[in-house]
């Protein structure tokens, strides 16, 4: 039985991968921002919580002292695109250097990093494989590929540091974005797509990130020591997709499809006047093809995703259906709660 130590804990990957490694028997220990740690699992003598504003991993002291008998660390905690640049990059870079310089003084030797596919920008070709070249479009982006910078410096003075690059990851707890979809499809609406929603758009269902990251926990160093892409093996267009959710909802509501350019164009203005909560990764990446060659994954580690797109988004709003009522008054910028939909609440109403 290990000890494992995971920053954001609290959030959506961070209380999915906790469960995850209750069920194979080991403890976990969640460190987040978060003021409390909101869940069952808290009373379970397995789970260690450290929680509120000194939780924080911009500070080193705090961070090294709670890790401190931990065997291994996963890095989930992050700064999301709507965070300010200020915090981007003193959470996910200068936060990066902190959780890796408390594992060392630890005596800590492995440390899993969870970045993002994010770091190749909008490419011009598919799939992508980890050698493609890097490329950040706005703070997140670019403070991604920074901290992974940070990671090899600490895998040349002989750490152990995988780099698990996860395409956007949906399951139960996940809201943020897909909130959009989700009200309006319990709604009875329709829903708006960029461009003719003929692209493909690869996702990842939460529990098979979490086996991906457990692999890269347990398996040999000369293995794991390395940056591995993962996302669905199964995805279709992100029109048939994300129809699957609206079929589901069963009002026989359609995905709507609309020219990119003036959308775009018109989110760009939104976002500016901070009237909606969609940014530029997201509204100009959609309605292009996104996917990742997993075969690293699947060759090296022996990784195999259980979900498809379809079966992802399905469980993820299987899940938001039955547990709405607890976050219907809420709001921010985390996966955890959902999104103010702004004026797009007001675009509803012609769907």
């Amino acid at each position: 039985m290990a000890k494992y130590f995971i920053t954001g804990g609290a959030g959506f990957l961070g209380i999915n991968l906790i469960r995850y490694l209750l069920d194979e028997g080991h403890t976990a220990v969640s460190f987040d921002i978060e003021e409390d740690f909101d869940y069952p699992e808290k009373g379970d003598a397995r789970v260690i919580v450290y929680s509120g504003k000194k939780s924080d991993i911009r500070d080193l002291d705090y961070l090294t002292e709670a890790m401190a008998g931990s065997d291994i660390v996963v890095h989930t905690a992050a700064a999301l695109p709507l965070y300010s640049p200020e915090d981007i990059h003193t959470t996910d870079i200068d936060g990066s250097l902190n959780v890796l310089l408390a594992a060392k003084k630890n005596n800590i030797r492995r440390v899993i990093q969870v970045s993002s596919t994010a770091v190749y920008g909008i490419p011009d070709h598919h799939p992508l494989v980890e050698t493609d070249k890097l490329i950040g479009v706005g703070p997140y982006g670019v403070a991604k590929i920074e901290a992974e910078n940070v990671c090899a410096k600490f895998r040349e003075e002989g750490m152990i540091v995988p780099i698990i690059r996860p395409k956007s990851f949906i399951g139960p707890e996940r809201l943020g974005a897909f909130v959009l979809l989700y009200d309006w499809a319990q709604d009875g609406r329709g829903f708006p797509m960029i461009g003719n929603g003929k692209n493909r758009y690869q996702l990842l269902d939460v529990y098979d990130l979490c086996t991906a990251i457990y692999l890269c926990a347990t398996l040999p160093d000369h293995i794991v020591n390395d940056v591995f892409n993962v996302g669905a093996e199964e995805f279709a267009t992100m029109r048939e997709d994300w129809q699957a959710v609206l079929d589901r909802a069963g009002f026989g509501k359609k995905i709507v499809p609309f020219p990119k350019k003036p959308i775009i164009f018109t989110l760009r203005i939104l976002e500016a006047l901070k009237l909606s909560p969609l940014y530029k990764w997201i509204y100009e990446t959609a309605s292009e093809d996104s996917f990742v060659s997993i075969d690293k994954a699947k060759n090296v580690l022996g990784w195999q995703p259980r979900y498809s797109n379809q079966e992802a988004l399905l469980r993820n709003y299987e899940w938001y259906l039955e547990n709405q009522a607890k976050f219907k008054s809420t709001s921010g910028v985390s996966h955890r709660v959902p999104w103010k939909q702004g004026i797009l609440s007001l675009a509803k109403k012609f769907f």
